[in-house]
């Protein structure tokens, strides 16, 4: 699922990327014959046209009338476009000059009138000053190309420059440049090409970057700039160009073909946001969230396409295709630094059926208290329901609920003490389906409120009063647990019903409806896109708002480095926690006497202290985290190669460690991958393991022995006893049409 973003997931703000679309991702899953690159558009026929001036006025009178967040149009909102615009186009700035700027500025007070009066032609005039400014650093860089650099210079590059100050003259860009193309030769270097390669890859690459700029038309400018407007106001409202609806339709299909991918761009690569359960790329193991794409190639045989600089949707059409073929990609995985090392893969694209991303269960047996405690799982990857099938009418119509039902029966049946429902990676989907799965496990009461844009309240309630499970209960989050599975742990939470563990969620609380701006076009065929709007937020039973903060657990694993720069946290301009009264419910109470989980949570500080499991994650969550903090590089090159294989031995001391913990065999060498995925040829499908799911049936375990009368576990640590409350969120909508909007 492709929402929410992160977006991304892992950054201190939200990122301007190419194209604006972006923002919510692509999955990367459809058959061939897909919309082609936008048509080659002259500086002439960069104009606005008049269907750009109709869907202006529609989607100002739909923010202004809808959106949650009551923002008016004024000089405040004025100055906020215009940055985000400016940042939209030049998000690193490596374009645009300090004169530039200063001239656009001069009309920071007045884009607010532009938009009342759908005056379009300034933002376009912006694009075109833009235009030329690639055009020239394209010649630049080319003509540095071929001429030879000094890798014996002790100078650093920094690729990071979001956070500095505009070139002042044209000699401190030429300057920012040539330490670029320096860079971007020796990581090629490094990467075993000789000279021919590197300038026959680089050429293209600066070429595609002056291309894709030349590329885009009048709709694309057009959709920068509404973004620029609309994300100013919030980061979940959006607009969608005619073509990006496409996009839109085909990545909320059910059934898709492809490599199951949500990818964004981030700086000048293409980044895998998150894998869609049961796709490919997920079957394979060999693609994980985070990683980079900077080639992709077709067939078995075909030549490598450098993708370093593409526009996304570019990215996207490369990587689509049918059934049964297949497609090679480089990736620079997540823990490598920008300068690698870069692992190949091959993936064959397949069709991703919803049964393949439905409730899935395990039965797992965990030593406590002198007892073996059987435990079952529930993996859910996201909140499904088949509406097709639900508005016909049919009674046996897939869902959430149902499915979750039958396999609670059957784990019962097998006799199991507890259930851990785990989330990780859940984004969310069907706001009833959250409803009805809480209601497994209460016996009725509320489950969510929902305040609208105009201040109305309404109480979503359990619809069924039957308990399918009373037994004991813990949930499994992650940061990319998010919409609705928010609400249902948040509900867990907020009645005693089961534990919550893991990572802090992703706190995302509102809700969105598409509107299709061709319903009020009054006649003409023209299409106009589409607005994606913020309508209403989220609060749990308690009062508080699943927004912004999301699910603290109960047990806060210790694998988060800067939750702060996760989620919604991250996000400009997102919505702040807010509070409002409590709705009446009754707590459960699943034990009698001493509360047990004073002593469940001590026992677990002690035990992951000791754990070469999560020694492991953590120190992999801590390189990731200093990668993600470099803003600099080094362009000596013995440096640079003294720095990968420093790397490449520490990260293979740790994956040693573990598996000496583990009772495995060590191995001499590997891939840089996620969390210790070796590619060499053992076959150990057991390492790294499962560490957090292992944890969280251990921790359930422990609790069940310390509730049961007479129960004993021994306190190891005395730790602060308050179980933690929290918020939550969710990202679905009131109706049908729109609680596929995930």
């Amino acid at each position: 699922m492709a929402y929410p973003v992160n977006t991304h997931p892992h950054t201190s703000r939200l990122r301007r990327w190419w194209p604006t679309a972006a923002i919510f991702g692509f999955v990367v899953a459809l058959t061939a014959g897909a919309v082609g690159p936008s048509t080659a558009a002259t500086e002439a026929s960069l104009a606005p046209s008049p269907k750009h001036i109709r869907a202006t006025r529609l989607i100002t009178h739909l923010m202004e009338r809808y959106h949650y967040r009551k923002t008016r149009l004024d000089d405040e909102l004025s100055r906020a476009l215009l940055q985000q615009f400016i940042e939209n186009l030049d998000s690193n700035r490596s374009y645009f000059l300090i004169e530039d700027i200063r001239q656009f500025e001069r009309s920071k007070n007045n884009f607010d009138d532009y938009l009342k009066s759908a005056e379009l032609k300034p933002a376009y005039a912006i694009f075109t000053v833009f235009h030329k400014r690639v055009q020239e650093r394209v010649a630049f860089a080319e003509s540095l190309v071929q001429k030879p650099f000094d890798f014996a210079i002790d100078e650093q590059y920094r690729y990071d420059r979001r956070d500095v100050e505009w070139a002042q003259s044209q000699e401190q860009l030429d300057n920012i440049w040539r330490k670029r193309v320096k860079n971007d030769v020796l990581n090629l270097r490094l990467t075993g090409k000789d000279d021919a390669d590197i300038v026959d890859t680089l050429r293209k690459r600066y070429r595609r970057l002056e291309r894709r700029t030349t590329q885009l038309n009048a709709d694309d400018v057009f959709q920068y700039f509404v973004n620029a407007y609309v994300s100013t106001v919030e980061p979940h409202t959006a607009y969608f160009s005619p073509r990006t609806s496409e996009n839109f339709k085909i990545r909320m299909s059910l059934s898709l073909e492809g490599i199951g991918a949500v990818l964004q761009t981030e700086n000048d690569y293409t980044e895998v946001r998150s894998v869609v359960p049961g796709g490919p790329a997920d079957k394979s193991e060999q693609l994980k969230s985070g990683d980079r794409i900077v080639g992709v190639g077709q067939g078995v045989d075909e030549a490598m396409v450098d993708v370093i600089g593409w526009r996304l949707d570019d990215v996207v059409d490369l990587i689509r295709g049918p059934k049964g073929t297949v497609l090679r990609l480089d990736i620079l995985p997540k823990n490598a630094g920008p300068e690698g090392p870069i692992k190949n893969i091959t993936l064959t694209r397949n069709r991703i059926q919803l049964d393949e991303q439905a409730a899935q269960k395990s039965i797992h047996r965990v030593e406590s208290g002198g007892r073996t405690q059987t435990i079952g799982v529930i993996e859910l990857p996201a909140f499904y329901v088949d509406f097709e099938a639900k508005s016909r009418g049919d009674a046996d119509f897939r869902s959430t609920t149902r499915d979750v039902g039958n396999l609670l029966t059957e784990l019962e049946d097998a006799g199991v003490d507890g259930i851990v429902m785990d989330l990780r990676g859940n984004g969310g989907g069907s706001l009833s389906e959250s409803t009805s799965l809480t209601g497994l496990f209460i016996e009725s009461g509320p489950v969510v409120q929902v305040k609208d844009s105009s201040g109305r309240l309404q109480v979503n309630v359990d619809p069924d009063p039957a308990i399918v499970y009373e037994g004991p209960l813990a949930v499994l989050v992650d940061r990319q647990s998010a919409s609705a599975s928010e609400i249902f742990a948040g509900a867990i939470q907020d009645y005693g019903r089961g534990i919550i563990i893991g990572e802090p969620t992703f706190g995302k609380g509102t809700v969105q409806n598409l509107f299709s701006l061709d319903r009020f076009a009054g006649g003409d065929d023209t299409p106009l896109g589409q607005l994606k709007l913020t309508v209403a937020q989220f609060f749990r039973i308690n009062g508080e708002s699943t927004q912004h903060r999301g699910v603290v657990p109960d047990i806060v694993f210790p694998t988060v480095i800067d939750a702060d720069d996760q989620g919604e946290r991250s996000l400009e301009n997102a919505l702040p926690w807010a509070a409002i009264q409590p709705t009446a419910f009754q707590r459960h109470r699943f034990h009698d006497g001493p509360d047990p989980f004073i002593k469940t949570r001590s026992r677990h500080e002690h035990r992951i202290g000791n754990d070469a499991g999560f020694t492991y994650l953590i120190a992999e969550a801590e390189e990731r985290a200093a990668n993600a903090a470099r803003k600099e590089i080094s362009l000596l090159e013995m440096q640079r190669r003294e720095q990968q294989e420093q790397r490449a031995s520490e990260s293979l001391a740790r994956e040693n460690r573990l598996r000496t913990a583990l009772g495995l065999e060590t191995v001499g060498s590997i891939d840089t991958t996620d969390e210790g995925n070796d590619t060499d040829d053992t076959d150990d499908t057991e390492f790294p393991g499962d560490v957090l799911l292992d944890e969280a049936t251990r921790v359930l375990a422990d609790y069940i022995v310390a509730s049961r009368p007479g129960g004993e576990l021994q306190q190891t640590i005395a730790g602060d006893t308050s179980v933690l409350t929290t918020s939550s969120q969710a990202d679905q909508t009131l109706e049908v049409e729109s609680e596929i909007v995930r």
